[in-house]
């Protein structure tokens, strides 16, 4: 035999034997699945955003509500806040408390307001010594958006001309708050 007869013969006996390694091979093993790297760059991350969604989905539900309740607190507070400040002042400083009174209007109110203090309210708190007392003595708010809200004060008030014995009123009073520049300013202040 010639090395050219061995090498023609060899082609169909290497081709058989390619044949069986393009089998798969019931024999080899197969590759574990790597669990640690399925968890890592799989499990991990899918659970990453499902929390991230979770957490966006109620940030988008509970926000609003969330900035409706803390309009209500503020605007309660601020409403009975400045309902005493408005309903309080004694004769020697009636001037100075109710011009402070002013800074927490505006609006319409504002305006009327200070006209009636100025014409009214400080010359008899002056001439006939007037002063009062204010108490908010429950307060509730009746609707609130993230600018203007509505509460409802029930005020016990207690006035004392000169020496005289002091007079005590209950009114409720309806108070309709706007914000303004951050802060709840009085709108309208109604008796009910």
């Amino acid at each position: 035999m010639t090395i050219l007869s061995d090498t023609i013969d060899k082609p169909e006996a290497d081709a058989g034997e390619r044949a069986a390694d393009a089998r798969p091979d019931a024999t080899r093993k197969r590759r574990p699945i790597p669990w640690t790297r399925v968890l890592a760059y799989g499990v991990l991350p899918a659970l990453a955003l499902l929390l991230a969604l979770a957490s966006g989905y109620l940030a988008w539900v509970g926000g609003p509500t969330d900035e409706l309740d803390r309009a209500r607190t503020e605007s309660v507070r601020a409403a009975r806040d400045d309902a005493v400040a408005l309903l309080s002042y004694r004769a020697d400083s009636a001037e100075r408390e109710l011009a402070g009174a002013r800074e927490r209007l505006t609006g319409d109110f504002k305006d009327a307001y200070t006209t009636l203090t100025r014409e009214v309210v400080i010359p008899g708190a002056k001439e006939k010594h007037v002063s009062a007392v204010a108490k908010v003595t429950a307060a509730a708010s009746v609707s609130a958006t993230h600018d203007h809200a509505v509460v409802l004060l029930f005020v016990n008030q207690t006035v004392t001309v000169g020496d005289g014995a002091p007079t005590d009123t209950r009114p409720v009073i309806r108070v309709s708050l706007d914000k303004v520049r951050g802060r709840w300013l009085v709108s309208h202040f109604d008796p009910v």
